[in-house]
């Protein structure tokens, strides 16, 4: 590794003073029992409700400093309406609410679409639930309502595809418009799945032209999952935030789909190539990228807490390694058409021992050097596993892994 081109900060630089202000929302689903479409596998430590959410996503701060918010769910955390005092849980536990994610998925009306359905009291029921999102939203003081679709169709001549962009592009204007100053609409699209012949949020074209629709405070959401294989996500992050279009990210990672592994356990380059758009950004402006970071992944197989900080850790070190990248370097050999140099700069940062960087952030966030470590060695899981078990039973609770 050439050390030339690798920036070395001390206890004062602001690459650490960056990474301090650094924060990754975590998702309130993330510490529930879930899994693939062909079932899912039980873990005593799972979340039974929404308060056990919050005491997870408090241990996950506690362990990282970095995740002081928490993404939530409108139906699977709300069934019953918003209870103010969940606002009074939350800050119990050290975490405030983040993004509030609509249902319009799940219900059996939603077969054949929510807000591109062609029955218009379907359309009518869905951009309801977004409006009480917003509501709800603007009662936990979050900044954040983001829409996923699984709107589409899975057959040639099953539905009118310009009729479908319009009815999304109405829906998204009247949940945009009724949203409170200072809150953003982000939009996230998927090219494939559960549609199979088209998604109506296809890909990040689509999103960002009825977000622009929709008004100045929609943004896109992009989810590194949702791609075809051999996307290049980072020049869609870097067109994005050229256009002040970003709103933000769900991060997870894939081998094949849409896999919702821990981030960067498949690919950590593709990780730090993204981070080091936002970096370059930061360094050509002088000024953070007001955006929204959130982990979106399903730990079929991995304890819940565990590949939470995982991710964390991962997305942290990715930042670092991008913020170590040499600008005046990179842009020289550039400049001279120098490829092997221009990507050497690059790997030369991608392998930087960043680990005396993060012990630092982690220090000044009153965190363990190793999350990861400390974590495991705490005997929460355990802990948690107890408690849960007999309150599933004292609850009557009896789930199953099949979805039959």
């Amino acid at each position: 590794m050439s050390k030339k081109r690798v920036r070395k900060p001390s206890s004062t630089d602001k690459t650490v003073e960056r990474l301090a202000r650094f924060g990754i929302e975590i998702p309130s689903w993330g510490f529930a029992n879930t899994g693939t479409r062909f079932g899912k596998f039980l873990q005593d430590a799972s979340a039974v409700d929404l308060e056990d959410k919050l005491q997870d996503a408090g241990a996950v701060n506690a362990f990282t400093g970095a995740a002081p918010s928490v993404a939530v769910h409108a139906l699977w955390d709300f069934p019953n309406g918003f209870d103010p005092e969940v606002l009074n849980t939350a800050a119990k536990y050290g975490v405030k609410i983040g993004a509030v994610n609509p249902n319009l998925f799940q219900d059996q009306c939603y077969k054949f679409g929510s807000i591109t359905n062609r029955d218009a009291s379907i359309r009518r029921r869905a951009i309801n639930h977004m409006l009480d999102c917003v509501k709800l939203a603007a009662r936990a003081g979050s900044k954040h309502v983001s829409l996923w679709f699984a709107d589409g169709a899975n057959y040639p001549g099953q539905a009118d595809i310009r009729q479908r962009k319009a009815w999304a592009s109405a829906a998204l204007k009247k949940v945009h418009d009724a949203m409170p100053r200072g809150m953003t609409l982000l939009i996230e699209y998927k090219p494939f799945e559960p549609a199979a012949y088209f998604t109506d949020f296809f890909d990040w074209g689509a999103s960002y032209i009825l977000a622009k629709r929709a008004g100045a405070r929609a943004k896109v959401l992009v989810d590194i999952g949702h791609h075809l294989p051999g996307t290049n996500v980072e020049q869609i992050v870097a067109w994005l935030i050229d256009e002040n279009m970003l709103g933000g990210f769900h991060f997870n990672d894939r081998k094949y789909a849409d896999d919702d592994l821990t981030a960067g356990s498949i690919d950590p380059y593709q990780l730090f190539r993204i981070f080091n758009e936002i970096a370059a950004w930061e360094h050509q402006h002088n000024r953070d990228l007001d955006i929204s970071y959130v982990i979106d992944q399903s730990h079929n197989i991995k304890p819940k807490i565990a590949a939470t900080i995982q991710t964390i850790c991962t997305a942290q070190e990715a930042f670092a390694r991008a913020l170590c990248v040499d600008r005046e370097a990179l842009a020289q050999a550039q400049s001279a058409e120098d490829t092997i140099a221009s990507e050497q700069v690059l790997l030369d940062a991608f392998h930087a021992d960043v680990s005396g960087i993060l012990k630092q952030v982690r220090s000044l966030r009153n965190a363990p050097a190793d999350p990861l470590k400390a974590f495991r060695k705490s005997g929460y899981e355990a802990r948690a596993a107890q408690m849960r078990v007999c309150k599933r039973q004292k609850l009557g609770i009896n789930e199953g892994g099949s979805y039959a």
